[in-house]
């Protein structure tokens, strides 16, 4: 895994890439990768072709520079949003550590992308991705249980899929929607109700720090199969 980063940060280094920006691709890419346990090269191709794919061209070709930008949804609009700026040419090269979806756009040849979500929990990651490349999907990136995958729209589209002046990148790269404060506001409510019950029971003191680790245990188990839950429902009817 080493030598492959170190050949990615030469030839990004190569293209122009300013070494802050390097630095900050090999950290996400190595976390991710320490998530996902998978081999650098299977996941992103070889290293030189990755490069060219992270949208990083020589000072000397700055007019065909792309645009990255980095963003981030819920699980109630990720799909929608996705698909959304699919139309406007993003493209999604993986989600970071962090849960952002790290995406980039060909300013001179912008084209249409399309998106879709699965449970990798079905059946597995590598049947999923089997299953789906027929049909041109690729994987773009994982967060939890959750595989993503792209296919441009040239395919279905055909000239149609080009761009001529796509719009500029969203002011913004946090995309959350009232389903999901609804439910931090549930979490939440389970939380309090849960660290008075315990106060009571307990009378205070050590019960007190009981307390305040099993409502706040409770409160996050809530919210995330609350999340599980609306995923699933949402992917089966999909």
């Amino acid at each position: 895994m080493s030598t492959y980063f170190d050949e990615l940060a030469v030839r990004l280094r190569e293209r122009g890439v300013p070494e802050e920006t390097v630095t900050a691709t090999v950290a996400d890419l190595t976390a991710y990768l320490a998530e996902s346990g998978g081999d650098p090269e299977e996941e992103f191709g070889p290293a030189a072709d990755f490069a060219q794919q992270l949208g990083a061209a020589p000072a000397s070709e700055s007019a065909a520079e792309s645009s990255t930008w980095r963003w981030t949804a819920d699980i109630f609009v990720d799909e929608r949003h996705l698909n959304e700026f699919g139309d406007q040419g993003w493209e999604v090269d993986r989600v970071d550590a962090t849960g952002r979806f790290v995406s980039h756009r060909d300013e001179d040849n912008p084209q249409r992308w399309e998106y879709r979500r699965e449970v990798i929990a079905r059946k597995g990651r590598k049947a999923l991705v089997e299953e789906l490349a027929p049909d041109g999907w690729e994987p773009c990136g994982t967060w939890f249980f959750y595989e993503y995958f792209k296919r441009p729209k040239a395919a279905s589209l055909g000239p149609e899929a080009q761009l001529g002046a796509p719009p500029r990148a969203p002011g913004k790269g946090v995309f959350l929607s009232r389903r999901f404060f609804l439910l931090v506001g549930f979490a939440a409510v389970c939380l309090v109700a849960s660290l008075m019950l315990m106060i009571n029971v307990s009378g205070g003191g050590a019960g007190f720090v009981v307390g305040l680790l099993a409502g706040a245990a409770g409160g996050a188990l809530v919210a995330l199969g609350s999340l599980w839950f609306q995923a699933r429902r949402r992917d089966r009817s999909g």
